[in-house]
């Protein structure tokens, strides 16, 4: 049970925090970051990410009653902010970041820029959170914490084996997967909260009247 429950949870965050939806935010950093500094960016953000899963998931159900939380209104509230920085993506506006000044990037602004993807992505602390509280275990939590940390471990070594080929990723293919995939993880954030608002008992229309 516990190896079908972990099999279970790691492919919810592989699919939504894996290196198909955070590689592309390390190509770009690709750009403006050598590849010895971008490996360090890739270790420390994924550290805080680890850090970050940690902490949601072993104290989920401490968070969600502390706040007065619903699992349907957190699917509605990270599907929205998930739709917002999708929309940012497929518009070329990447929400979040700074914008370029007079000084070359640095360690601690390539972090920054990956805070609202990687480190503390909606759409992964969602489902950190709503999985964490499924289940009043500490045995399940901790399944759940560890399915999580093995996709950022994955994230982690296909930014340090393939950061050289990031870095060699002409920009304009970057710009075009970039609204590419915002447009799919757009679909993603209105799935979501359209589950949340199923779940809150708003009927779903699917004959059109």
């Amino acid at each position: 049970m516990t190896a079908l429950s972990y099999s279970a949870a790691f492919i919810t965050f592989f699919s939504v925090v894996g290196p198909p939806k955070v590689l592309l935010a390390f190509a770009g950093l690709a750009q403006t970051h050598p590849t010895a500094e971008l490996r360090r960016i890739a270790l420390i953000s994924s550290s805080a990410a680890v850090l970050v899963g940690l902490v949601t998931g072993i104290a989920s159900p401490w968070l969600l009653d502390l706040f007065h939380i619903s699992t349907p209104a957190l699917q509605v509230a990270g599907g929205v902010i998930f739709f917002i920085y999708a929309v940012g993506l497929v518009l070329g506006v990447h929400l979040g970041t700074e914008a370029s000044g007079p000084d070359a990037p640095d360690l601690v602004s390539g972090v920054r820029q990956l805070l609202m993807p990687y480190v503390v992505s909606p759409l992964a602390m969602t489902a950190v959170l709503i999985e964490g509280a499924a289940r009043d275990s500490w045995t399940w939590r901790s399944t759940v914490v560890g399915a999580y940390v093995t996709v950022i471990v994955i994230d982690l070594l296909c930014v340090v084996v393939l950061a050289r080929i990031l870095s060699r990723t002409h920009h304009a293919t970057i710009e075009l997967l970039g609204r590419l995939l915002g447009l799919l993880l757009a679909a993603v954030g209105v799935d979501l909260v359209l589950d949340g608002l199923t779940s809150l008992g708003v009927p779903a229309d699917r004959d059109g009247h």
